[in-house]
């Protein structure tokens, strides 16, 4: 018999050859007591035994064990009942079986789910709190001084006024910055997409950056001389704003007289890819696959001394999946780290090749 034969209609042949067998006598001892037994009405009377005895059984156990099963869905309600109809049931409930695997894989999933997103609550509310707090307690500690007599002195008013500003300025950088992310996420932050010239950007942020580079004695270079304009189809501001948080990150965590280098190239027809390299720190493989979550920092100290929202890659990655193009991540502890990113190049307009050659 086939694999896929229903256990009922064996359990419905099995039963029907036992009544029929037992009827079968019992009408025959009759028969034979009376003198009336005949061998061509009882092979009659032996098949319509059998044909009926199985119809009737086998209508029987699908309706029995169909009104069971629909009331297991009924009860469970998390089983969909419309899934299921009465030529479907068996006796080994196979219906039912699929079902329960498919609830019980879907929840199962589900609860990892939960189990990381309420890991990943914790921590973000653990490093919001700890994210604002610092401005928070510097701002308070300065006013209540001032508040407690040193207002009096102009000099000291001055400076403990001044520290209080930065951190209500940092309180509004964070809080920004935050903004920011919840809008790319919702879909409220609309980019304005526009042809522009990628070089000249990148140079942009160079200049915005020199000093601060300048500082760690980090040199700002591309790979080439770039002669001839690259012209990509992006928002401007939202990719400035990705380049010189890439460039900052590699400037916090470059060494002294250190290298940050951008370079462009052709990925595809319409694509290039902007790579941002730099020898400093680098980042252990563990930590690579958290990097862009909010808050996320490899020093586990927490340390500020770098400043910064540490919402500066998590932005990142919301603007480029904006632009539904892919950020990248390559790093070698100790050598240093390359993020990538893709972007759509302008159309109709001439761009440059690899090497300083336009095509």
């Amino acid at each position: 018999m086939s694999k896929n034969f229903k256990r009922s209609y064996k359990f419905a042949i099995k039963t029907s050859f036992y009544i029929t067998v037992f009827i079968t006598l019992l009408v025959s001892v009759f028969l034979y007591l009376h003198d009336l037994l005949q061998i061509l009405p009882i092979i009659g009377f032996v098949i319509s035994c059998y044909l009926f005895s199985f119809f009737i059984i086998q209508y029987r156990v699908e309706h029995f064990i169909y009104k069971r099963v629909k009331k297991i869905y009924d009860n469970v309600t998390l089983l969909d009942a419309t899934t299921l109809r009465p030529n479907q049931i068996t006796t080994d409930m196979a219906t039912l079986t699929r079902e329960v695997e498919k609830f019980a894989k879907d929840k199962k999933l589900e609860i990892e789910t939960l189990k990381i997103r309420e890991t990943y609550r914790k921590e973000f509310m653990g490093n919001v709190s700890h994210e604002l707090k610092t401005p928070l307690f510097t701002v308070q500690g300065y006013i209540l001084t001032l508040l407690d007599g040193a207002m009096k002195d102009k000099a000291v008013r001055k400076k403990y006024l001044q520290r209080a500003s930065k951190g209500v300025e940092r309180l509004i950088y964070i809080v920004k910055d935050l903004d920011m992310i919840t809008k790319l996420e919702t879909g409220d932050l609309h980019l304005h997409m526009e042809n522009f010239n990628i070089v000249e950007l990148i140079q942009n942020s160079f200049d915005l950056l020199e000093m601060k580079a300048a500082k760690k004695d980090i040199t700002l270079t591309f790979d080439i001389d770039y002669q001839t304009p690259i012209w990509v189809y992006a928002d401007k501001e939202r990719i400035q704003q990705v380049i010189t948080n890439l460039v900052v990150n590699s400037i916090k965590y470059g060494k002294k007289s250190g290298t940050t280098e951008i370079s462009i190239e052709n990925l595809i027809k319409n694509k290039v890819i902007i790579r941002v390299t730099d020898n400093g720190e680098g980042i252990e493989k563990a930590n690579i696959p958290r990097l862009f979550e909010r808050f996320y920092r490899v020093d586990k100290s927490g340390s500020r001394k770098e400043g910064g929202s540490g919402l500066g890659l998590s932005i990142v990655k919301h603007i480029i999946e904006a632009h539904n193009e892919k950020i990248y991540v390559e790093s070698v502890f100790g050598v240093g780290s390359e993020f990538s990113f893709t972007l759509e190049k302008s159309k109709d307009i001439p761009q440059i090749k690899a090497g300083g050659k336009v095509e």
